[in-house]
């Protein structure tokens, strides 16, 4: 690390282009209000010029893990792509090591406008990883990192977060991020625990509390789908801008207030991809969202599978070209297409536009599944793990009495005693064995006494014999 310590100094010697006073969100990025949100495997550059191009005012790049940005040149070299067009940009990092991120900072700092720290994904890779909304819970660690960062950076840092259960907890949290360094917040209004079938509604509460009670620039995430969304919630929270990912990523032109048809969106992608090439998992999941109401129709299950299984820029196209042709008479009204008899009167887009994707989860089924959880905890708590005469059971012990009690009726299973146990140790035979061993006791004979045994695969003698004959081979081409 001292490298990083010899650059860090050097930056702190340097006249630093902002201060604590600045305002990052006038002065640094140009006052933006419409921004892409950093998505993994989908905010590449390619999707943000495409988004730029149609309204957004300020993109974020993909969360980058921070350990491997430092290590890998590959990595750091595709990670920071970018063009003249692709700015204001801001990077954003994941990790849980001050230095790390630091180093992270200081690699990125000459190619964007500021530095982020993750700590918003509720994902169980985060959770694994230590890092994201999973930080959260130390804020001694998160206030090392973020003023690390903050004094060390001539880039202003931010912090995109997920929010608590509790308004004031929240706030404070937000508040103690201030003071640590922090030059602007993204409050998605979500809690971590908000994520699949109990995403729910973010809480735009939350984020007007926090918006009222920090002094640095606040942005606004959750709850987007159309351009009126973003204005409301200007409006309610009073935020500096919103950041939209989901309804950026189904519609790039959000931001337009416009729902063109998908494939407009997906060839104009398709040609700055050609320009700026990107790995075709990223291609086809983008393709997938654009056309996601369309491809969910039997019609378009041949497309969908081509889709699926190719990975070459002419098969992405032959399928947008084949919704495209399938779709644009009824489009352009040559054609009037035939739904299914809508039972409401609320507006329902034919499946060929771009349009949010919704997920009809009522809030009576995330109160149902909350409650469930907080019966299965109670009963949980109840029993204790005991057995009839009071004492504990192990987890692991409840677990294999709970399969049992599944099939009571299962034969068991019984080793016969004599010569179908190994010769060295109780475990049972291998029943393709040369040597009627274990596995693992077969594996230790080969090794030690120069044998084969074609059951296991452990042909050690006859690797062994190979290799002498290929160092004579060699030894007597070397000779001649």
């Amino acid at each position: 690390m001292s490298s990083v310590s010899a650059r860090a100094s050097d930056q702190e010697q340097a006249a630093d282009s902002t201060t604590p006073e600045t305002n990052i969100w006038r002065d640094v990025l140009g006052s933006p209000r419409y921004v892409v949100a950093p998505m993994v495997d989908a905010s590449e550059l390619a999707w943000r010029l495409l988004s730029r191009r149609h309204g957004a005012h300020l993109c974020y790049t993909p969360m980058l893990h921070s350990s491997v940005f430092c290590r890998d040149p590959k990595y750091r070299r595709e990670a920071l792509v970018s063009t003249a067009e692709d700015r204001p940009l801001i990077v954003q990092f994941c990790g849980n090591d001050p230095n790390t991120l630091l180093e992270a900072a200081l690699l990125a700092e000459p190619y964007c406008d500021a530095v982020d720290i993750n700590i918003g994904c509720p994902q169980a890779i985060a959770k694994r990883g230590r890092y994201g909304a999973y930080l959260q819970d130390d804020w001694d660690l998160l206030r090392q990192i973020v003023s690390t960062l903050s004094k060390r950076c001539r880039a202003p840092v931010t912090c995109k977060l997920r929010v608590f259960a509790e308004i004031g907890k929240t706030v404070e949290y937000a508040k103690m991020l201030e003071t640590a360094g922090a030059r602007l917040l993204t409050v998605h209004g979500r809690t971590r625990e908000q994520k699949g079938p109990l995403t729910g509604v973010a809480s735009w509460n939350h984020i007007k509390a926090v918006r009222e009670a920090v002094k640095i620039p606040v942005f606004a995430n959750g709850n987007i789908q159309c351009l009126q969304d973003i204005e409301k919630c200007i409006e309610e929270t009073g935020v500096d801008g919103v950041m939209s990912a989901e309804g950026n990523l189904y519609n790039p032109y959000i931001f337009e207030a416009c729902y063109p048809p998908s494939w407009e969106p997906a060839l104009e992608y398709l040609d700055l991809v050609e320009r700026y090439p990107a790995p075709p998992s990223y291609i086809r999941g983008h393709l997938f969202k654009l056309f996601q109401h369309a491809l969910c129709l039997a019609e378009n299950k041949e497309e969908r599978e081509n889709l699926a299984r190719n990975s070459t820029m002419e098969s992405f196209r032959n399928v947008v070209y084949a919704l495209k042709d399938r779709y644009v008479r009824y489009h352009e009204g040559r054609l009037i297409w035939q739904e299914e008899t809508i039972s409401d009167y609320n507006l329902k887009l034919p499946p060929w536009l771009c349009q949010p994707y919704v997920r009809h989860f009522s809030e009576e089924n995330v109160q149902k599944l909350e409650l469930e959880k907080i019966e299965t905890q109670s009963e949980t708590a109840k029993r204790k793990f005991k057995d009839e005469e009071g004492n504990e059971i192990s987890r692991k012990r409840l677990k294999k009495l709970k399969r049992i009690a599944r099939r009571p009726n299962r034969p068991a299973i019984v080793v016969k005693r004599g010569s179908d146990l190994c010769c060295d140790c109780p475990n049972p035979v291998s029943l393709k064995c040369v040597h009627k061993l274990c596995r693992q006791c077969c594996r230790n004979k080969c090794f030690t006494e120069n044998l084969d045994c074609a059951g296991h695969r452990n042909l050690t003698k006859t690797r062994r014999q190979m290799a002498i004959e290929f160092a004579a081979k060699r030894k007597t081409q070397d000779a001649i």
